[in-house]
């Protein structure tokens, strides 16, 4: 068990924690193998994660060399926890048993259940041999970028590294469990004026917009870019937002909804398309998409901007969009693109890429210094956390289904060690100067 570790941190007697036996089992959000094919036959739209996931006792991992183990205070819901959860596009055990013919350390990876969660925030317990920089008790939050650097691919860009992986969704003992194994090099210090809960939140998506949008690797968004932004009230978009109004950028934000449409004019947004309220039906079947709505769009675009189509296209709808954003494009311009949670195979008319120039970018992540820029942001008080609901770890499925079917705003936040939502704020006067801010983002 784990309740001298959580009384310790909760005393704020942090310096302790080197010397407090690590718990030989905890509690974890989990998926089992032998029930892959519960949903079989079933429609995406109808799998529910509460079936799938479980609370269960699990056995701590051995401690390698070059990682840590991590007290999680809290933790948060991505897209990819839903993939897991419904087991698509494939049971994430094919990347658990790949792992795990790697390496003898690996091996550890490949269990009959899966300890899912990409988010943490958090202190740490132990390091392995051959991590300096980071020591038990340090208040920590985790990126979610795993990777082996054993080849010479990654060492421009970690991102490329043969070895890369998802941390919590291509490996084991992730951040939705009350102990989480990461690597050293996924550990940024907490930000000291947010809770437990507040710290969790961005990681994997605002890492993930800050390449997507502003970083060399994406988009690399100047000044006056007009950046059309889709969900951009959601928990990756309402970061593409934010990045988009302090660069200076230009965004357009697609939503769904009045309610979504006003949370972006809470951020600063002027410039919103409620795609529902216009009724644009980009698809005339399931096979056939419609070129006169992608026209409409477009128009509706150049309404909103006096006359300019976009610089860059935000995309991570991918199936039911992505025509459309080809299309919106300026001559020129960049449709920079990941995950593609309305379906995977894209289509689009080339002749619109081609004949104007256009590029379609592919991004995924971010690299360890990307992440890191981007959690500077967001302990400066410059970019903010938009979690809009926090649940315990026990209604994790519950938490994974409303994000699977689009009711949810921003985050959603999972409390794992923490007893309740308020706690872990260590900088009580900077949170004051940004409390306006946080109260605002945190209505998200």
């Amino acid at each position: 068990m784990v309740q001298h570790v959580l009384d310790a941190i909760l005393a704020n007697e942090l310096d302790a924690i080197g010397s407090l036996d690590v718990p030989e089992h905890y509690r974890g959000v989990t998926v089992h193998a032998d029930e892959v094919d519960m949903f079989e036959g079933m429609p995406s739209s109808d799998k529910d994660p509460r079936k799938s996931l479980h609370v269960d006792d699990v056995e701590t991992p051995e401690l390698g060399p070059g990682e840590a183990l991590v007290a999680v205070m809290a933790s948060a819901i991505n897209y990819n926890t839903v993939w897991t959860s419904i087991f698509e596009p494939i049971p994430t055990f094919k990347f658990l048993q790949r792992y795990g013919k790697t390496s003898p350390l690996a091996k550890r990876h490949d269990l009959p259940y899966h300890v899912v969660g990409s988010d943490l925030s958090g202190v740490v317990l132990r390091t392995g041999p051959g991590v300096h920089n980071w020591k038990p008790g340090d208040t920590v939050v985790a990126h979610c970028l795993s990777v082996e650097l054993e080849g010479p691919d990654g060492h421009n860009d970690t991102m490329m590294d043969t070895e890369q992986r998802i941390w919590g969704f291509e490996t084991n003992f992730g951040g939705l469990a009350e102990v989480a194994l990461v690597k050293s090099n996924q550990l940024m210090p907490k930000p000291a004026h947010l809770t437990w809960e507040e710290a969790a939140s961005p990681g994997l998506v605002n890492s993930t917009a800050y390449r997507q949008l502003v970083s060399r690797n994406g988009a690399d968004m100047k000044q006056g870019d007009v950046v059309l932004i889709w969900g951009a009230s959601g928990g990756l978009g309402s970061y593409a937002t934010q990045y988009a109004l302090n660069g200076g950028a230009i965004p357009v934000c697609v939503v769904s909804s009045e309610e979504k449409a006003e949370i972006c004019r809470s951020m600063g947004a002027e410039h919103i398309i409620d795609r529902n309220a216009e009724g644009y039906r980009f698809w005339k079947s399931e096979t056939e998409q419609d070129p006169k709505e992608w026209n409409r769009f477009g128009k509706k675009i150049r309404e909103l901007t006096g006359g300019e189509d976009p610089d860059i296209v935000f995309e991570h709808p991918g199936k039911e969009t992505f025509g459309a954003s080809v299309y919106a494009a300026r001559k020129g311009g960049t449709i920079v693109t990941c995950a593609s949670t309305s379906g995977y195979m894209h289509t689009y008319d080339n002749r619109y890429l081609w004949m104007n120039l256009k590029r379609i970018i592919g991004s995924h992540f971010a690299n360890y210094r990307e992440s890191w820029e981007a959690n500077r942001l967001i302990d400066k008080g410059l970019i903010h956390p938009t979690l809009s609901k926090t649940y315990s770890m026990e209604d994790t499925g519950q938490a994974a289904l409303d994000v699977h079917r689009n009711a949810h705003q921003g985050k959603v936040g999972v409390l794992c060690l923490a007893p309740e939502e308020g706690l872990g704020v260590m900088d009580q006067e900077k949170r004051e100067r940004h409390l306006d801010k946080i109260n605002q983002f945190r209505g998200i």
